[in-house]
């Protein structure tokens, strides 16, 4: 039950959050209406084909190839109608990049095959269909439909659409902010990809010698990485990845000169998705290995800075 009353909690907040924000903003003029609309819509047949290919497939992963690659398309489509500016293309470029690395990184994981719609599930999601309050299979269906499929799809949307603003002020030169934001997104995905290369060579290594039948020794053992970035964070990754897109907002606080502003709302429930989805995964974690708990004293979840008692 806590599980679908923490879906239906982000499900409600992402519909009232991006209305009260874009009424409180400024109003798009009609070719940032038809860009706005264009990426909608295109959200929306991308959301009913994941839902349907995940019924079909048995796969729920639909969301999870996309991911990467969707943000890729809606900054394009807007760079597009706003002529090319200067920022636009700025923001474009590096989304692009995060959106590369991050799709090399999941198919590293077994993620995509020649037929798209087959590769590997998130294993978190076996799990969470299990579970007996998504007994009968309907109620998962439902699940899928409204949160795995329709949720996550508006939330990658939201989480882009600081360019939406940037486009209603793409006559305003670029200023030093902007190349901050862009620092720190560069920054974060090399940070990023520090993070999951650790967490690839340590998983790797430790499941060659499993299928081999070998002894697993050394910090292998134990079950969990704990060393590199991991030793600061226990998600340095979603730390990241939470910080690219707080970075990419600024571009739409440099473009309109307000720190708040209606597109806030993505990063916002970027935020929340996160520490829903490391509490479901740690405590995954915390039944397999026994040693994560004490882990879990030590580390901080998200920021990789040490604790006071360390």
């Amino acid at each position: 039950m806590k599980i679908l009353t923490t879906a239906t909690l982000l499900v409600v907040t992402l519909l009232i959050v991006p209305v009260i924000s874009y009424t409180t903003g400024t109003a798009l003029s009609p070719l940032e209406m038809k860009a706005l609309s264009h990426v909608m819509i295109t959200a929306a047949v991308v959301a009913l084909l994941c839902f349907i290919l995940g019924e079909i497939t048995g796969n729920t992963s639909q969301v999870d190839k996309i991911w990467s690659l969707m943000p890729i398309v809606y900054t394009w489509t807007v760079a597009a109608y706003g002529d090319y500016s200067p920022r636009l293309v700025m923001m474009s470029i590096l989304v692009t990049i995060w959106g590369l690395r991050l799709t090399y990184n999941f198919s590293r994981h077994g993620a995509y095959k020649l037929k798209f719609w087959q590769g590997k599930e998130d294993y978190r999601w076996e799990i969470l269909r299990q579970k007996k309050e998504f007994q009968p299979p309907w109620k998962w269906s439902l699940f899928n439909f409204f949160f795995i499929s329709g949720y996550q799809n508006a939330l990658i949307l939201l989480f882009s659409l600081p360019i939406i603003v940037a486009f209603q002020n793409r006559n305003r030169d670029l200023t030093i902010l902007d190349y901050g934001a862009a620092a720190l997104m560069i920054f974060f995905i090399i940070f990023e990809t520090i993070a999951d290369n650790q967490q690839w060579q340590y998983q790797s290594t430790k499941w060659i010698k499993i299928n081999k039948g070998e002894e697993v020794t050394g910090s292998h053992k134990k079950g969990f990485l704990d060393t590199g970035l991991w030793s600061l964070s226990r998600h340095p990754n979603y730390f990241a990845e939470q910080s690219i897109w707080i970075a990419f907002y600024l571009f739409s606080v440099a473009a309109s000169g307000q720190w708040i502003n209606w597109s806030i709302a993505g990063c916002l429930l970027l935020l929340i998705l996160f520490q829903n989805s490391s509490i479901f995964s740690e405590e995954i974690s915390a039944g397999k290995y026994p040693e994560y708990a004490e882990y879990q004293q030590r580390v901080r979840r998200f920021l990789p800075i040490p604790k006071r008692d360390q």
